[in-house]
């Protein structure tokens, strides 16, 4: 019933353009906009027993979008798709000021609502939640139980204070400049955390292996020694550097919805004994590799990258992060399907202590899915 409360009053303009399909951008504006109408605009999403926004009070981001080639382009296309869709009832488009800034707190205030696995699935606005900041060194994760969205500490706190609490709203496995770009493109603002003015920050990320095998250390191909063993680096080194960090970025630029194991494994050979273990394109590659593997069924292929992408994603992501919780629930589930039930057990624990803290113990992907696997596991290793 709740679902039709919400969308009765978009039916009549969808039935108008069927067949035709709605842009799902369109379709959360067109819902926006009646709900404001009925009376939206007074809800109040508390955060606090007494502190609470409204819609109104979430920034618009008015002069920046105004500003903005790129939003004002896909804005003038919304605008077009709500005046045909709307066109029996045209006093219900806003005029283009009024648009724009709900345009403008829609995108910038908007929470991607991820299921089990972290995947997005739809977007939403909660008006409490939106109080907190971002951070690339969050201190609590925003996790989803259905379309209900649950914040939960990953370090202690002193007390409740939603000013020093901080989500990532990006994705973490990129260097500082690029994550700086994501968010100023995005959300309108320089971030200064301390991961973003780190300069070793973006080293690492972008770091050769040092050519002494016994050195072992993260270099860049820049400089003409390594900082740690002294060890030359060659030109056929930084020639082999650069040629796979371009058929990388071409590769997973490509694969951003599907990606493929031959393509990944072909990139994996080119960085081997070049890339540094904890190169952001070398975990990306890895984790591109271990989904794709996952998805044919290469359960050894999956093994391998699982393991091997852990380091990675524990050093990018936080030893607290769903992601890394995920990762360790998922190489559990193929080393219990594997008949290798110690080793599934070590992580299917590993992932029940980090998925506890972030998304709680009732949550339904723990009680309906990782602890009937944890059980399984110490029953066939015992």
């Amino acid at each position: 019933m709740q679902a039709w409360g919400q969308h009765k009053h978009e039916c009549p303009f969808l039935k108008k353009v069927h067949p035709r399909v709605v842009p799902d951008a369109a379709r959360m504006l067109c819902r926006l906009i009646l709900r404001l109408e009925h009376g939206g605009d007074l809800i109040r999403g508390y955060y606090t027993e007494h502190g609470s926004r409204k819609f109104r009070d979430l920034m618009s981001h008015y002069a920046e979008i105004k500003n903005d080639p790129m939003r004002l382009e896909h804005l003038d296309s919304l605008h077009a798709v709500l005046t045909d869709m709307m066109a029996e009832s045209p006093s219900t488009v806003p005029n283009k000021t009024e648009l724009m800034s709900i345009y403008g707190r829609l995108i910038t205030n908007g929470f991607n609502i991820l299921d089990a696995e972290m995947n997005s699935i739809a977007t939403a606005i909660y008006l409490g939640v939106s109080i907190t900041d971002h951070s690339c060194q969050p201190n609590a994760v925003a996790t989803f139980e259905g379309n209900e969205l649950h914040v939960h500490a990953i370090e202690d706190m002193e007390c409740l204070d939603w000013s020093k609490i901080f989500i990532s709203y990006i994705d973490l496995l990129n260097t500082p400049e690029q994550r700086r770009l994501d968010l100023k493109e995005h959300y309108y603002f320089l971030c200064v955390c301390s991961k973003c003015t780190d300069a070793k920050e973006s080293k690492e990320m972008l770091a050769a292996l040092c050519p002494n095998r016994n050195c072992g250390a993260g270099i860049s191909v820049d400089r003409n020694n390594c900082p740690r063993c002294d060890a030359g680096i060659s030109p056929k080194l930084r020639n082999a550097f650069n040629e796979a960090m371009t058929l990388t970025r071409h590769n997973l630029e490509n694969m951003k919805d599907v990606a493929y194991l031959d393509v990944c494994k072909v990139c994996l050979d080119k960085q081997t004994g070049v890339f540094h273990p904890l190169n952001v394109w070398y975990v990306k590659t890895l984790d591109a590799a271990f989904e794709a593997a996952i998805e044919v069924g290469k359960w050894s292929d999956a093994l391998d990258y699982g393991q091997r992408l852990l380091p990675g994603f524990r050093k990018y992501h936080g030893p607290w992060n769903p992601l890394l919780g995920l990762l360790h629930m998922k190489l559990g589930k193929i080393q219990l399907y594997e008949g290798h039930s110690k080793e599934a057990l070590h992580h299917l624990e590993e992932a029940q202590r980090i998925l506890t803290v972030t998304h709680g113990r009732d949550h339904r992907l723990l009680t309906e899915q990782l602890y009937v696997l944890v059980l399984q596991a110490r029953q066939e290793a015992h």
